[in-house]
């Protein structure tokens, strides 16, 4: 299992490298070409959200992207230092909190959840991290 990670500063300059790198490491774990753009997007999006979470919260403190091909997925978790109340979600189950929650959230959710295979939202220490894999549907060779 191969593992890449890449930590930066919450600035919006820095989506763009960070979606970059995800396509470049997915293409190389194998991730079909067609699923591509998929990846790009939905990685800019949590990207953008942690980005922008930061921003409000802890604009000193890095976000954490970890992307990992296990031989028949391909993850990506981004993980940030904000919680999940915060980002505007209830704690434990990543949905908004309703009438009150910032603009976007569930919208920038609905982004991901439609892009990937499997989405998942979790807390992480002081911090929440969003999990997103797709099924690797080619063979490296």
């Amino acid at each position: 299992m191969a593992t890449v990670e890449v930590t930066f500063t919450p600035l919006p300059v820095h989506v763009r490298t960070a979606r970059l790198v995800a396509t470049a490491v997915a293409r190389r774990s194998g991730v079909a070409e067609s699923l591509l753009d998929e990846v790009r997007l939905a990685v800019g999006e949590a990207c953008s959200r942690a980005v922008e979470a930061h921003q409000r919260c802890c604009p000193g403190v890095p976000i954490r992207v970890a992307l990992t091909d296990d031989g028949e997925r391909f993850e990506v978790v981004v993980t940030d230092a904000v919680p999940e109340s915060e980002h505007g979600l209830s704690a434990g189950n990543g949905l908004p909190t309703g009438p009150g929650s910032p603009d976007g959230v569930g919208l920038g959710l609905a982004v991901i959840v439609g892009l990937a295979d499997d989405v998942r939202i979790e807390s992480v220490g002081l911090g929440t991290s969003v999990t997103m894999s797709w099924k690797r549907r080619t063979v490296v060779f």
